[in-house]
C-alpha cells in the first residue's frame, strides 16, 4: 500500500507524525508475491540508507502494479532489475567490447565480467558467456524470446550478486527452501525461475 509518511529524527530512531493513503493497495499473491519481497529485498541491499532515490520509486511502483496485473512476471523483474542497476550508476554495457571498444558483433562470443563488461572469448562455455546476438537481444529488452530471458536471468543474477559483494538474498533461500519442502510444484519452479 502506498503511503505518505513524514517523520523526524533525533538518532537513528525516528518518530512517526503521519501516515496518509497515497494510492490504492496493491494485491500480490503467488509468483507476484513472491516477486514483491524479491524486488523489496534488492532495494534493502543495494540502496544507502537515508538516500532519497524518486526515480528507483518511481520504477519500483510502477514494477509493483505490473506484478500485480501480469501473469508473466520473470520479464518485469528482468526490466526492473536492469533499470535498477542504470540508476545506481551500474548500467550493463552490452553494445561494445570494453577490451576493444568495438561494436559487439552477433557471431562473437563475450564473457561478460562483471565489473568491465563483455570482452570477447575464446571459449563458447562457462555461467557468464554470451554471444553478440544474445546480449544484444537483452539490451533490446526482447524477454518475450525465451532464449533471451534465459540469458538475461543468468547474466542479472551474476551481476546482482557481484554488487551485493557476498550478502545473499533472502527470497532466494526462501524459494530454495520451498522447493525442498513441497517439492517441484508449477507455482514454485515458475517462482525459481523468475527470481534471478
Amino acid at each position: 500500500m502506498p503511503l505518505s509518511l513524514s517523520w523526524f529524527m533525533r538518532s537513528e530512531l525516528g518518530t512517526l507524525t503521519g501516515a496518509d493513503m497515497d494510492g490504492k493497495a496493491v494485491q500480490l499473491t503467488g509468483d507476484a508475491l513472491m516477486s514483491g519481497y524479491y524486488i523489496n529485498e534488492l532495494l534493502l541491499k543495494l540502496l544507502h540508507r537515508h538516500d532519497p532515490q524518486p526515480e528507483i520509486f518511481d520504477a519500483y511502483a510502477a514494477t509493483v502494479k505490473h506484478l500485480s496485473a501480469d501473469s508473466d512476471v520473470a520479464p518485469l523483474l528482468r526490466q526492473f532489475e536492469m533499470e535498477l542497476l542504470r540508476l545506481l550508476g551500474y548500467a550493463l554495457s552490452l553494445d561494445h567490447d570494453s577490451q576493444s571498444h568495438q561494436p559487439l558483433q552477433a557471431e562473437q562470443h563475450y564473457e561478460y565480467r562483471a565489473d568491465q563488461g563483455p570482452v570477447a572469448a575464446a571459449d563458447r562455455t562457462g555461467t557468464m558467456v554470451f554471444s553478440g546476438r544474445q546480449l544484444g537481444a537483452i539490451r533490446r529488452q526482447e524477454f518475450s524470446n525465451a532464449d533471451t530471458l534465459s540469458c538475461a536471468s543468468r547474466l542479472l543474477r551474476n551481476v546482482i550478486a557481484h554488487r551485493l559483494d557476498g550478502k545473499e538474498l533472502n527470497s532466494r533461500k526462501v524459494l530454495r527452501d520451498l522447493k525442498k519442502t513441497r517439492g517441484p510444484d508449477r507455482g514454485t519452479l515458475a517462482s525459481r525461475r523468475s527470481i534471478s
